[in-house]
């Protein structure tokens, strides 16, 4: 069954959209309240464990309640989530390499784990409550009518007469109740303010790092390539130009020589300069933004690349330069790795963020812990920006890239 989001809380129409809508929330709210048999029982194991936590007895427990309600907790975030648009995210302290007797430790001092704790309780008192409503709104009409229909007595049609309300106020207050659960779930299940703020701030100080790292390795290729091309260049003319000084009265025609050398070598110098600036920021993208400098991007790939670009002119200088190298590696890698017949791009600005989509149909398994993906997801996190493939056997691949971006008037 899938779930969807809950938009809106407003007064929908009478129809079957709503109606189905309606019908997926109570079937929500029914396993949740079937859930509530099991978050007790693992409520009273996690109380009894951390009781005897001392004992043998307490650890054993433990090491079968805290996985169980893990799981248990894994399933409502992922339904609270899908409601709600945004994904429930635990914080688990990590217990890696820790053995039966110090793991259990851990987890006493652990506040996610707490908080799951907290969320079984909940789960068997108020959430259960807030589950059953609208199943009970809905399920009573149903029983009534089907009483009527089997015996026929007057008392049953009686009661299939006042269960209208009852579903007028299961329409009313479904989508309210299955709201207000979900939330519940999303605030006690998730991060605290405190562990998102000290996550905030690691994925600051990495993105930081990140790009400091990056800035210095731009250095050195950018003194690298000058000292290896247009220094080394520029060095020779220099000497070229000196010799020939020295032969211009002695031996002219040779003087004449070095001096075309000279000119040759400064116009190679100057090319080189210019790749360099290049690799900088690209005079197509300076020129023409960010759709115009991935389309000349484009024309000089080996394969056919289709690019549909809804972007403005007006995009920061240092988004629009990210998000054009981090195109330029996918394509790369696409040219490289994908034996592709064809690729494509397309994107725009959706709600505050600059959206784009690379896909190929190659042949797929792309991996994005690989150091191209890598080094442009951590390009695009010292933006807040995030890049998620989708790449299967067989493909197609499909490469996402997010970068929060406002205009510049």
């Amino acid at each position: 069954m899938p779930l969807t989001r809950i938009r809106s809380l407003a007064p929908t129409p009478v129809d079957g959209a709503g109606l189905g809508e309606r019908l997926r929330l109570t079937a929500v709210c029914l396993v949740w309240a079937l859930l509530a048999a099991p978050a007790l029982a693992l409520a009273i194991g996690s109380i009894l464990s951390a009781a005897l936590g001392p004992l043998a007895v307490g650890m054993v427990l433990a090491h079968g309640v805290v996985p169980a309600t893990a799981a248990l907790t894994r399933l409502h975030r992922r339904v609270a989530g899908a409601l709600l648009g945004s994904p429930v995210i635990a914080d688990y302290a990590d217990t890696t390499g820790r053995n039966l007797v110090t793991r259990p430790m851990r987890w006493l001092t652990d506040g996610a784990r707490w908080r799951d704790v907290a969320f079984l309780w909940f789960s068997a008192t108020g959430g259960f409550v807030l589950a059953l409503l609208p199943v009970a709104l809905l399920a009573a009409p149903l029983a009534h009518l089907t009483g009527a229909v089997l015996d026929g007595g007057l008392f049953w049609w009686l009661l299939v007469l006042l269960g209208g309300p009852s579903l007028l106020v299961w329409w009313l207050i479904t989508p309210a109740l299955a709201r207000a659960r979900a939330v519940a779930e999303g605030n006690i299940l998730g991060r605290s303010r405190v562990e998102r703020l000290r996550h905030r701030v690691a994925e600051v100080a990495a993105s930081r790092a990140d790009t400091i790292d990056h800035g210095a390795e731009e250095l050195r290729r950018i003194e690298r390539d000058l000292h290896d091309g247009a220094q080394a260049r520029i060095a020779a003319v220099g000497m070229s130009v000196g010799l020939a000084e020295k032969l211009l009265r002695t031996d002219p025609e040779a003087a004449s020589r070095l001096l075309q050398e000279a000119r040759t070598t400064s116009v190679e110098a100057l090319e080189d300069l210019r790749s360099v600036v290049r690799g900088i920021y690209p005079p197509a993208l300076a020129d023409r933004g960010l759709t115009g400098g991935v389309e000349a991007l484009a024309l000089q790939l080996p394969l056919p690349v289709t690019v549909s670009l809804r972007v403005p002119r007006t995009l920061p200088r240092p988004v629009e330069s990210a998000v054009y190298f981090a195109v330029s590696e996918c394509l790369a890698n696409t040219v490289k790795h994908a034996a592709a017949n064809r690729a494509w791009l397309t994107g725009g600005l959706v709600e505050g963020r600059l959206v784009l989509v690379i896909g190929d149909d190659g042949r797929g398994g792309a991996d994005p812990a690989g150091s191209g993906l890598a080094g442009v997801a951590r390009r695009l996190a010292a933006f807040d920006g995030t890049l998620d493939v989708v790449s299967p056997a067989g493909g197609p691949t499909l490469v996402t890239l997010e970068v929060p971006c406002a205009t510049v008037p």
